[in-house]
């Protein structure tokens, strides 16, 4: 029966790990939303603008770390560490055309990697879980 009990308990936290991480992502892709604004307004808002993407960089890099415990230790599933790499792929790319001075696509995967965030912290927050099993009522 106790090792029941931590078995939920890890899987508990590494589903919260995994929601605050995903939260923690889309909110510093918003903030970039927010600097790139004031960057398009100044040019004097790159150093801002710089110092948002390597949090946002780190924000994905831990979402992976998240993924990957609740699925190894935690007995979830894998598929948010497909979408964390993805994300983590995605942040790549944005690195480099943003270095480039690329904005015709900066901008618009920087737009799609926000709109995908807000719908994987919607799957996450949610509630839904593959491990859950149907209950009847009698």
């Amino acid at each position: 029966m106790a090792t029941t009990a931590q078995t939920t308990a890890v899987r508990d936290s590494s589903r919260t790990f995994l929601q605050v991480s995903i939260a923690l992502q889309t909110l510093t892709l918003f903030l970039q939303a927010t600097t790139a604004g004031l960057l398009l307004a100044s040019p004097q808002n790159e150093v801002l603008h710089g110092v948002g993407a390597r949090v946002t960089y780190g924000a994905t890099m831990l979402y992976v770390l998240a993924a990957v415990l609740a699925w190894k230790p935690g007995g979830g599933s894998p598929r948010p560490v497909l979408y964390s790499t993805g994300f983590l792929v995605l942040s790549s790319v944005q690195v480099v055309l943003g270095i480039a001075h690329e904005p015709s696509l900066h901008v618009p995967l920087g737009v799609l990697m926000f709109g995908l965030s807000v719908l994987d912290l919607g799957r996450v927050l949610s509630g839904r879980r593959q491990d859950r099993t149907p209950t009847r009522e009698s």
